[in-house]
């Protein structure tokens, strides 16, 4: 009989310690399926002078993606929050040794935490939240949201950003809900960094800054994570940075065409025309700022060059017309080109002032020598109507020593007419160069500035 007693106390212990080891049993005990407004709409605390401490962790996954029209980031992030409960714990013991439980996040409090940067939200909604037996609570989620940020493209493509994402609360005040980070930051960059996805950007460091804001007579807490990340460079460095030095050395080596005819003209409106489509390439990258990117000055000034190049090519190609037209080169151009800036720019000259003396010398001899052949045929008249009669071979040579004669002439204006045009080619010439110094030492100047920037 004693033995039968014993079996059934050891049955009811048993039967009583399995209805007690469920999950139900813990959350019917503590009431929480019920659907109480107590436990989801109330700050879950005994003395309501008491604030709540929620602790937020932040680790940042990924950027997903970045418009620097719109300046804004969207990107892939794990939150954690953890907060007490007092209106909810147990003792494991009488659970079979329950810790930890978990329940639907629609029937308790939940912290109402926002991000103030936030343009659009894609996360995922989080249905549970983990309950602990001493009545902590924690709340994992992972956050896809888009979000501005003040992007500084100064130094594009060689650029590093920073971007805030502001942790607030909207409805309770710091006496009611203070925000703390639970690690430093230099855990959650490694752990951050640990889950990084490099892609186009990567992962500098991340800040923790908590901050407390005054709005309409009421403080509240603040958790501001700043988030440093650098561009990869080197997809714009082939398709954007090395396309556009080469259409510079292209278009400074064009210089190096002959001027006569309109192969150098029509090269270099050839090589503008590309130039322009890398800039339009560029403005789809950039915003409108007041500050524009180094590089975007870097490749208005080569456009601006190659355009005073095209004018040089233009106006030199008509100085060549005029060798033509107006053989005869201005004084002043002459005192200014051939002397002053071909002086300067250390290129040779011939002197004119000799050479035109020589001419002035041989047409004088010309000029005498036909006076000569006037008297000489107007006295051999003379003593031809005295005498009747001259011979044939006087006659012939005379004729000759004519004709002769206008071909001297005629060859003496014509090396005056060469020289006359030379002149006209000497300008172009030492005008031409001016251009290709001034064009070498503006773009050696402003490539110097760029590199300087970039490595600074």
């Amino acid at each position: 009989m004693l033995r039968i007693l014993v079996l059934l106390y050891l049955g009811c212990e048993v039967t009583q310690c399995q209805k007690t080891c469920g999950y139900y049993n813990v959350t019917d005990a503590l009431g929480v399926l019920e659907g109480s407004p107590r436990l989801i709409y109330l700050r879950p605390v005994k003395d309501w002078r008491e604030p709540t401490y929620v602790t937020l962790d932040m680790t940042f996954r990924s950027v997903l993606d970045m418009d620097e029209k719109l300046q804004t980031l969207s990107s892939l992030m794990d939150i954690e929050m953890m907060w007490e409960n007092q209106l909810l714990s147990w003792n494991p013991e009488e659970f079979c040794g329950i810790s930890r439980v978990s329940i639907p996040e629609s029937t308790v409090w939940i912290p109402d935490i926002y991000i103030s940067e936030t343009i659009e939200d894609n996360s995922l909604d989080v249905l549970f939240v983990h309950l602990y037996n001493n009545g902590t609570m924690q709340q994992t989620k992972t956050l896809n949201i888009l979000t501005t940020c003040s992007l500084d493209l100064y130094k594009f493509p060689f650029d590093a950003q920073k971007c805030n994402l502001t942790f607030g609360l909207s409805t309770n005040p710091v006496n009611d809900v203070i925000l703390a980070s639970g690690f430093n930051a230099d855990n959650i960059t490694f752990l951050s960094k640990a889950a990084f996805t490099t892609g186009e950007w990567s992962l500098q460091n991340v800040q923790v800054f908590p901050r407390n804001v005054s709005k309409n007579g009421e403080t509240w807490s603040k958790m501001i994570y700043q988030i440093s990340i650098k561009r990869a460079p080197m997809m714009y460095v082939i398709n954007l940075i090395i396309p556009a030095c080469l259409l510079v050395l292209v278009d400074v080596a064009s210089m190096f065409i002959p001027m006569e005819g309109g192969e150098r003209l029509g090269f270099k409106v050839t090589v503008v025309l590309g130039f322009s489509v890398l800039l339009l390439i560029l403005n789809d990258f950039l915003p409108n700022t007041d500050i524009p990117p180094i590089l975007g000055v870097f490749c208005m000034v080569c456009l601006v060059i190659m355009i005073v190049s095209i004018i040089d090519s233009i106006f030199i190609a008509y100085m060549l017309h005029l060798s033509a037209v107006r053989p005869e080169v201005p004084h002043w151009l002459k005192l200014w080109v051939l002397k002053r800036l071909a002086f300067v720019l250390r290129i040779p000259t011939k002197e004119r002032q000799l050479g035109s003396n020589i001419l002035g010398a041989e047409n004088t001899v010309v000029t005498e020598k036909a006076a000569t052949l006037r008297e000489l045929e107007s006295s051999s008249s003379k003593q031809v109507t005295k005498e009747f009669k001259a011979s044939i071979e006087i006659k012939l040579l005379k004729k000759l020593l004519r004709e002769l004669l206008m071909v001297r002439q005629h060859l003496i204006v014509t090396k005056q007419e060469e020289e006359d045009k030379s002149e006209w080619h000497m300008v172009a010439f030492v005008l031409d160069r001016f251009i290709l110094i001034l064009y070498l030492i503006t773009v050696a100047l402003i490539a110097v500035i760029v590199v300087v920037v970039w490595a600074a």
